[in-house]
């Protein structure tokens, strides 16, 4: 019998970067502004990671298999322009590097149809032992394919705003 986890390690790799699935701001998100709160940003962006975990074979399944996944440990949202209400949009991921405990990824929140950047996200995951819930190195299996798709993602020029840090401009 194949396992979902058998089956994300036998398809072919994704392409670089990942692209989500088209979403949509729901009507719940909008704040007293007028635009979406700046929570659910986050939420678009963990829908997006929890697909292309999908593809690296860490998502629910392997979690239930093998009783591992992932903890944010930093998260740093950079919201660059306002999306509204029926907006839709698409996140970009950018596995920009894993090592046996950790991912580093760099999302962008954008317009699906307009193409432009709403926000972005950069965050460092910890791989868990469910049963400890203590940090612990990847398996193999699945450390190969992660590092298969971060070797496919280092090809990719980086984009603009990896690295920033929060701080009050410099004269």
């Amino acid at each position: 019998m194949m396992t979902t986890v058998n089956a994300a390690r036998d398809t072919k790799l994704p392409s670089a970067p990942f692209l989500s699935s088209v979403m949509q701001v729901e009507p719940q998100w909008i704040d007293y502004n007028g635009h979406l709160n700046m929570a659910y940003y986050n939420v678009m962006f963990d829908r997006a990671i929890d697909e292309i975990w999908l593809q690296l074979g860490i998502g629910l399944a392997y979690k239930k298999e093998r009783q591992g996944s992932t903890f944010t440990a930093e998260c740093h949202v950079r919201y660059l322009r306002e999306i509204n209400l029926g907006d839709p949009v698409q996140v970009t991921v950018y596995l920009l590097g894993a090592d046996d405990k950790r991912l580093h990824t760099f999302e962008e929140l954008r317009h699906a149809t307009e193409g432009w950047i709403s926000a972005t996200s950069e965050n460092m995951s910890l791989h868990i032992d469910m049963n400890s819930r203590k940090v612990a190195p990847f398996p193999s299996d699945i450390r190969a394919r992660i590092k298969a798709i971060a070797d496919i993602h280092a090809l990719v020029p980086r984009p603009e705003g990896i690295g920033r840090s929060v701080a009050m401009p410099s004269r």
